[in-house]
């Protein structure tokens, strides 16, 4: 990816902390309590989905949606449309731009989908016809044998969400990381390809590696080597201010292996910092069911899975040999540097790693500012993993680890996500919305920056495993429907919830006659994208999208 991808894109003066730190610009002329919640959250007025699960705070919302209301998502005015097929799994969340010039064929809204085949495609959004389908293969390889770990297959190819910079090269650019192979060796690369075309970039692909100082698994001469073959790149890709990050997940829990953040300059290609969370330990990789690394601008947050953790700190209360295993954790990136600014681990975090019963099956995300009840206001993160908690973490003061009690974190609320959670939680207006396996959607409700202790609703039916990780659509303030992908043989279900309470259900894919709206087997990490009056689901061989039906009568 060199210099020649294009112009770096500037965010420019004169824009908000919100836009700085998100990347995203605002029209003019909003009402004011639109432009609130907006800000608040992080997000665009925009129609454009270009990172997992709409912003780098995580949060799954998109509140510019007009279309989709409480009173027409029902399963007389709404349902299946068509579907998309592609050659292999979608474990990747899709994207979207509006308003792409394709190079002899028009100007398109676009639906972009990979598949663990290792192929990349572009869709009409509204018609469903493939625009441009392209292989990252390199020559006579093939992707990746599952290494006997049946969480991601058939086969490895690009798992996680990737991300889009409409302002980089000559149309915009997609970053997507595959896994190969060829013969007995093992590839991972970074792909950088023209949004409008699919065409390489040159520079590009960039194959990974990495080492960093330390004696933990895979180590040799002072230094972990990162082992391509010993891992997946499963959480959705992050960039920020022209840096992409990357984070390294394990097969199983076969090691050797550690907990990887490698992060690359977005214009040249260069490798800007490595980050290895285990190195003088094992274990640590950084699952979180596929939901991206969060940010809020200036630092990164993800949640570490099973592994070392020094329970001996040092004066400034970090473990002693640099091991986070099964932590909450906070990283700098100031100066190009990668560095554990700040973290959380519960008091009985090495027992819980030695039960495979930690934090990593998670994602992290962030929550707006909120005041608390002295007027305060509080910076927060919210995450959850297998051991049914939920963790509140104070942004400026995580609470560290304490071997007796969890007294220095801001709240945690003790086994309320019966079941555990293998995905992640989405937010609107206050609410938090977690789909833990085997229960229910629950919601629960920030009031003065201090979440409900209990949920405030759930929805009639439950998730089996891994759960459901939500996502929600808005206009602004008003119509927030939650939606959630329910795991069920034969054929999964779409469900659609008021988001002020999920016990009301507006819609689910099982409800119109004859099998109307099946759609199939979700994928794994399935997340659900709303964008532009339709929701689009990421099956085992396409995506289903599902929109007003009239609408669909008139393609």
């Amino acid at each position: 990816m060199a210099s020649s991808l294009g112009k770096k894109h500037s965010l420019g003066t004169g824009m908000s902390k919100w836009q700085r730190a998100t990347g995203w610009h605002f029209p003019t002329r909003l009402p004011s309590l639109v432009l609130f919640v907006i800000c608040a959250a992080g997000l665009s007025f925009a129609t454009d989905v270009v990172t997992y699960h709409n912003d780098i705070y995580r949060t799954g919302q998109n509140l510019a949606e007009t279309l989709l209301t409480q009173s027409n998502v029902n399963s007389t005015n709404f349902g299946k449309l068509f579907t998309l097929p592609v050659d292999n799994v979608i474990d990747a969340e899709p994207l979207y731009l509006s308003g792409v010039a394709i190079p002899g064929k028009g100007t398109h809204d676009v639906v972009y989908v990979v598949t663990e085949n290792d192929s990349v495609y572009a869709f009409d959004a509204d018609q469903g016809t493939l625009l441009w389908q392209v292989s990252v293969l390199g020559a006579g390889e093939t992707p990746s044998d599952t290494h006997g770990c049946g969480q991601i297959s058939p086969v490895i190819g690009i798992t996680s969400t990737p991300v889009i910079d409409r302002h980089i090269g000559p149309h915009g650019i997609m970053y997507v990381v595959a896994m190969s192979k060829k013969g007995s060796s093992y590839f991972q690369r970074i792909h950088a390809l023209d949004v409008a075309t699919g065409t390489e970039q040159p520079g590009s692909p960039i194959t990974v590696t990495a080492k960093y100082p330390g004696t933990g698994d895979n180590s040799q001469g002072g230094y972990v080597i990162f082992d391509p073959g010993q891992y997946a790149e499963r959480q959705g890709l992050l960039l920020l201010d022209g840096v992409l990050y990357t984070a390294w997940t394990s097969h199983c829990d076969q090691r050797p292996y550690t907990g990887w953040v490698i992060a690359y300059d977005a214009h040249t290609g260069l490798q800007t910092g490595v980050l290895n969370l285990t190195p003088n330990g094992s274990e640590g990789a950084i699952w979180q069911a596929g939901a991206g690394i969060a940010s809020d601008g200036k630092f990164l947050y993800l949640l570490d899975a099973n592994g070392t953790f020094d329970t001996e700190l040092n004066a400034q209360g970090f473990p002693v040999n640099g091991d986070f295993g099964n932590a909450f954790v906070k990283i700098s990136t100031s100066n190009g540097t990668l560095a554990v600014a700040d973290y959380f681990n519960a008091y009985n975090t090495v027992q819980e790693s030695n039960a495979d019963e930690d934090l990593g099956s998670g994602g992290t995300m962030l929550l707006p500012p909120m005041k608390d009840s002295r007027g305060k206001t509080r910076y927060l993160a919210i995450g959850a993993g297998k051991d049914q908690n939920i963790y509140v973490v104070n942004r400026d003061n995580m609470g560290k680890f304490n071997p007796q009690n969890d007294n220095a974190i801001y709240q945690e609320l003790d086994n309320v996500l019966a079941g555990g959670v293998w995905g992640m939680p989405a937010f609107f207006k206050g609410n938090v919305y977690y789909g833990p396996q085997g229960n229910n959607l629950l919601q629960f409700s920030f009031r003065n920056a201090r979440l409900s202790t209990a949920p405030v609703a759930k929805s009639a039916a439950s998730f089996t495993y891994p759960g459901s990780t939500p996502s929600v659509s808005a206009n602004g303030s008003r119509n927030g429907i939650v939606w959630a992908i329910e795991h069920s043989d034969p054929n999964d279900v779409l469900h659609a919830y008021n988001a002020n309470s999920v016990a009301q259900e507006l819609y689910n894919s099982g409800q119109a006659p004859n099998g109307r709206d099946q759609f199939g087997s979700a994928s794994h990490f399935g997340t659900p994208m709303i964008v532009n009056g339709k929701v689009y689901v990421g099956t085992q061989n396409g995506v289903a999208v599902f929109g007003l039906l009239q609408q669909g009568k008139k393609r």
